[in-house]
Formats: structure tokens, C-alpha cells, sequence
């Protein structure tokens, strides 16, 4: 069975023991503390796991420890994936970044913008231009989620029955055509808001290819790169191996909670957050995008390509907390930016924990995480399973892993 491995001792990758053992201390006292279930924690330097600690519970009630080949809900760690998906179709000539998202999916001709009111008395006006892919794998779109609750265009996501980003019961397509009814936030290109433009991506991938998108998914990214677990959904004999899904409480504990529907294929393929995957599937796309787009021989994107999918591409050089008025505007993404489908460290004096240049990554929803640091030839990738109020564990995380490289 594939499943994530040591290869490598610290010392002879660079990395200091002591520091790593920190590292274990710190993520431990959560579990003792009864704030996470489990985790497992990987760090790798040149491509090989030189640190890789599993811990706790998988699933608390059931006794059952994380292990390496445990399954994560990997919630928004989709959204690099879906943007490789879109680049594989750039590449090929079908599909171009400034192709005006209509061209594609003809429901989002002549869009219309928040201009003032809210509910009913809300007032809009024609768009300037088209919405492009680009703006899409930039979140620079105009869409939003509903349940940020800090605009009124997310009330009329609301409203639209899209608090968890789908109408009850709909499918990608009939999701979309709902996108597509709402009025924009802003103009695109003029501001970022982290939205559900990757479950828009994830549609131009079905209607460019001709394929759904979990079929895509496996054939041009899943199975060329070897991993093994990842998808939408499981089958009987992976069913073992899912990690329970919890919720932080309000007094700070965590106690189980429903979670991504995977038992069965889903009507709503979620290019946003729909995956599953063992830390060894994501360690793999991890390296791929390292290694410039390639992975034991087998060649995805153009190492071009990737430079591009990992370089701010936020207008005039903006981090994320600077461009326009998004309500993640917040201290932790000072001196970050934003590329294609991951944020970007561009100021590393700025940032909220220590970071290279040039580092890039994501995060999911339920604690997962994951980044590469092209200076210091780190891939690293975090997994749990909580979804959380007050809990903060990445900051620490990402200064007890720097610390711990030593050359």
C-alpha cells in the first residue's frame, strides 16, 4: 500500500533533531490538550521526508491512531489542484488566461456589479469588462462565499441557498448557472476575496475537456502522478482508513461533526474542496510542483508554468492584505501574495510567521496545510482534522519547522 515514508535522516537533510522535536511537543500538547484529534506532520528536504510524525486519533470514539495512510478531508488544499487542471489546458492551447470566462460558460455574459443597497433594495450596474480565467485562479473575480457576512452580496449568496457554496441537491453546472445569477462584488481585477471562483474553474475544466471533473482530475493529474487514494469520494475498502471529521467548541474542546459527503460518488464535483486524499497523494502533487512540474519522469506542466503558477500575480506587486477591500484583510497575510490557485510570500519580513521568498502554498478548512519553500528546498505538509473557531496552530507551526533547518 502507497503511504508516506522517512527517507532520510534530519542531519543528513539539513535539519536540526532537537528543533523537530519541539515541533512533535508542540503539535503533542494540542492532542493532550483534547483541542485536535491527531495529526501528521511531514517535512521534506530535496524531495525526501526527513521528518514524519503521526499522532492521536483518527477517530477518538473508535481508538483508531492516524497512520500514514490515513484519509483527510482536504477541503480547499483542492483549489492548487483544479488551478493545475486549468494549466494543463493552457498549456495545450485550449484554453487561455485571458479568455473571457463567457467564451466557456456563456451564463456569465455581461455581468453586473454591487453598486449599493442591500436585500431587496440592492443596485447594480453593468461591469466594465469580462471576468478572465486569470481573475478566477487569483480570486480577483468579484465572487464571494456566503457566510462571510461582511457584504451584501454575500447576503444574496444566502439568500440563493448557497451557505455551503451549493443549492441543496445541485450539480456543478446547476450550481454555476446560480454564480451566475448574482451581482459581483467588485469590478474583477480591482480587489481580491478568497470565493468560489475554483468551483468555477472547475466547470470550465468539465466544458474544455469534455470530461466531468473527477474523471480529469484522475486521468491527467491522480494516476500520471501515482496517487493512489485521491478523489471525491471512497470506496468500501478505504472506508477504514477516514479520518472523523470534529468542530472546535466553544469552550475550546472538539467533539465530531458531519463533514464532506464521500461514501458514493457526489452529484457536486467541488473544485474548490471536494478531495480526499492520504498525505502521500498530496506529498506527490506537493513535489511535482517543487520539481517544476515533473515527478519521476513523468512531466505535467512546464517548469515555466509553474514558475508562473507561484509568482504574485496580484496587480502592481500587492499582498493580499493591501489589495482592495476583502474581509481576510488581516495581519496574517501581510507580505503575502497571491499566484495561480496558492499565496506567494513576497515580503518575508512582513509576514506573520518566518518564510523564505518565494514560499507558496495552501490550507483547508478542516487545519490542513501545506507549503514549499524554493530557497530552502522544503516541502511541508500538515494534516488534521478540525474545523476550527479560535484555533491558530500554523503560525507556530511554520516558525518551529524554519527553525529547525539548519543549512
Amino acid at each position: 500500500m502507497a503511504q508516506l515514508r522517512q527517507e532520510a535522516d534530519p542531519d543528513e537533510a539539513g535539519l536540526d533533531p532537537k528543533a523537530l522535536d519541539r515541533l512533535d511537543q508542540y503539535l503533542a500538547h494540542y492532542v493532550d490538550e483534547g483541542r485536535l484529534p491527531g495529526y501528521l506532520v511531514s517535512v521534506a528536504r530535496g524531495g525526501r521526508v526527513a521528518h514524519l510524525t503521526a499522532h492521536g486519533a483518527r477517530d477518538r470514539s473508535a481508538g483508531l491512531p492516524v497512520q500514514p495512510d490515513t484519509l483527510w478531508r482536504i477541503y480547499s488544499m483542492t483549489k492548487p489542484v483544479t488551478a493545475v487542471a486549468v494549466m494543463l489546458l493552457v498549456e495545450e492551447g485550449r484554453l487561455s488566461l485571458d479568455d473571457p470566462l463567457d467564451r466557456h460558460l456563456p451564463a456569465f455574459a455581461n455581468p453586473r456589479v454591487y453598486e449599493g443597497g442591500s436585500g431587496t433594495e440592492v443596485t447594480t450596474r453593468p461591469a466594465d469588462g469580462p471576468i478572465l480565467i486569470r481573475h478566477l485562479l487569483t480570486h480577483t473575480a468579484g465572487l464571494t462565499f456566503a457566510f462571510y457576512h461582511s457584504h451584501p452580496v454575500d447576503a444574496l449568496y444566502r439568500t440563493a441557498g448557497l451557505e455551503s457554496s451549493v443549492p441543496p441537491g445541485a450539480n456543478l453546472a446547476e450550481t454555476i448557472d446560480v454564480y451566475a445569477g448574482l451581482p459581483l462584488q467588485f469590478e474583477p481585477g480591482t480587489q481580491w476575496n478568497y470565493s468560489v471562483a475554483s468551483n468555477v474553474l472547475g466547470r470550465v475544466v468539465e466544458v474544455v475537456s469534455g470530461q466531468p471533473l473527477d474523471v480529469f482530475f484522475a486521468e491527467r493529474i491522480f494516476h500520471p502522478l501515482g496517487m493512489p487514494d485521491a478523489g471525491f469520494h471512497i470506496v468500501a475498502e478505504q472506508a477504514g482508513r477516514l479520518s472523523e471529521l470534529y468542530g472546535e467548541t466553544e469552550g475550546g474542546g472538539i467533539e465530531p461533526i458531519p463533514g464532506l459527503p464521500l461514501h458514493g460518488r457526489p452529484r457536486f464535483l467541488s473544485g474548490s474542496g471536494g478531495m480526499v486524499a492520504t498525505a502521500y497523494d498530496y506529498h506527490r502533487f506537493a513535489e511535482m510542483l517543487r520539481r517544476g512540474g515533473e515527478l519521476d519522469g513523468v512531466r505535467l506542466l512546464r517548469p515555466e508554468t509553474v514558475a508562473q503558477m507561484t509568482r504574485n500575480q496580484l496587480p502592481g506587486g500587492a499582498d493580499l492584505r493591501g489589495f482592495g477591500a476583502s474581509p481576510h484583510r488581516e495581519p496574517g497575510n501581510d507580505g503575502v501574495g497571491f499566484g495561480l490557485g496558492v499565496s506567494v510570500v513576497i515580503d518575508p519580513d512582513r509576514t506573520a510567521a518566518p518564510a523564505g521568498p518565494g514560499t507558496y502554498g495552501w490550507s483547508g478548512v478542516a487545519t490542513t496545510t501545506f507549503w514549499i519553500d524554493p530557497g530552502r528546498d522544503l516541502t511541508v505538509q500538515f494534516m488534521t482534522q478540525v474545523r476550527p473557531r479560535t484555533l491558530k496552530v500554523f503560525p507556530e507551526l511554520k516558525r518551529l519547522v524554519h527553525e529547525a533547518v539548519v543549512d
